[in-house]
Order: C-alpha cells, then structure tokens, then sequence
C-alpha cells in the first residue's frame, strides 16, 4: 500500500487530523487483470484524457460519483472512482467486487 505525505497548511490542528484520518480510509483496488486504463478529467469518456494506468496497476479511490455508462470487464456501470483530485476511472474497470458504491459519495 503506498504512503503518503501530508503538510498542514493551516493553523487548524482538528482540520489536519480529520484529513489524515480521510486519507487514511482510502481503499485501494485492482485494475482489471490485462487492462490499460485511461484516466479522465471528468466521469466520462469524453472528458480529457489525463494518463493510462498500466496493466497490474491498483487504485486509491477516494470517493465516487454517477457519470457516463461504461461497460467493461467488471460490469456496465455509471460509477466513476475518484482516484486523485480531477482524475477518475470507470468503475467497469476496477475490481471492487460490489455492484454499488464502495466509497463515499464524491462532493459537488
């Protein structure tokens, strides 16, 4: 699992720990085995192409949201993963082993 490194940029000692803690929950998860996967700016194959992700890699995800539907290895879904700030996947391509949301729902 990787690490990650955290700098306070405010004063607020309680708002740091609440981030560190939401940090701390992210879950990775596999790629589909044999699959590159495009990360997007947006949930939607047409938003701007950020990065592919190499076969064998996992993800963080960090919440998810509803967006275009995307069928895939692992299913035909309207799930996108928030794997870093403005980059998502389709969940089609991402061993959770649910159906559903496995994250908290993305804010905005």
């Amino acid at each position: 699992m990787a690490t990650e490194e955290f700098t306070e940029t405010s004063g607020n000692d309680e708002s740091a720990a609440l981030s560190v803690q939401a940090a701390a929950a992210v879950a990775y998860y596999p790629l589909a085995p044999g699959y590159q996967v495009n990360v997007r700016r947006g949930p939607s194959s047409t938003s701007q192409l950020i990065k592919v992700l190499p076969q064998g890699s996992s993800v963080p995800i960090r919440c998810q949201t509803r967006g275009e539907t995307v069928s895939g290895p692992c299913g035909t879904t309207d799930i996108w993963d928030s794997i870093a700030p403005g980059q998502y996947v389709s969940d089609a391509y991402v061993k959770t082993g649910s159906s559903g949301f496995v994250a908290v729902r993305c804010s905005g």
